[in-house]
């Protein structure tokens, strides 16, 4: 039994690490159809009022919730490094330095999570009262790219939802690692009183 559970933590601590990376590679993609379609737009980029298309600003607002979003992901990594510092992918009893570094990657993936998604349909709808017919004429005009499409909005659902599944095995696997060291434990006593 311990062997299986050993080789489905170790999946699980990668899965941990890849999702925290594809949480980075998602926080430097998300900007940029914004970036190429939106900031041309933009007349005088210390007004944002002063735009050719209106709605246009969202560029701009999104701008500290993107820089928050690429430090969370680099904390994420850093946190799934700290799983493979603490042994958690491959040692055979936890002890609390394993506890600790589950406990922080769980906390800190549901949040970011939450708070990304939360921020995200915000943006989203924000995004969707875009003028797009003047951002239609404007791309024409000075053959720019058109972008209307909320692909990097939507994808959150998939990036933030494999996080939470990551989170959710990680914890799963804590309580059976827990159980598996507790029924370990009550054998070897078991085995001491016979002997005795």
């Amino acid at each position: 039994m311990y062997k299986t559970q050993i080789l489905l933590q170790k999946i699980i601590c990668f899965a941990a690490l890849a999702v925290s990376a594809l949480m980075f590679v998602y926080s430097l993609g998300l900007m940029t159809d914004l970036y190429d379609s939106l900031y041309p737009t933009m007349m005088d980029p210390s007004n944002i009022d002063d735009t050719w298309v209106t709605g246009s600003q969202i560029y701009y607002h999104m701008q500290p919730f993107n820089k928050l979003l690429l430090v969370c992901s680099i904390g994420m990594v850093l946190l799934a490094c700290l799983l493979f510092i603490t042994s958690t992918h491959s040692r055979r009893r936890y002890y609390v330095g394993n506890a600790a570094s589950v406990g922080l990657f769980a906390l800190a993936g549901t949040a970011a999570s939450v708070w990304s998604h939360l921020e995200l349909e915000k943006f989203k709808a924000e995004f969707l009262q875009i003028n797009f017919d003047e951002l239609r004429d404007f791309a024409e005009m000075w053959e720019t790219p058109y972008v209307d499409s909320t692909f990097w909005f939507d994808a959150h659902y998939a990036v933030f939802g494999l996080m939470l599944l990551v989170v959710v095995l990680l914890v799963a696997n804590y309580f059976w690692k827990l159980n598996l060291m507790k029924a370990e434990a009550k054998l070897l006593k078991e085995g001491r009183r016979a002997s005795a």
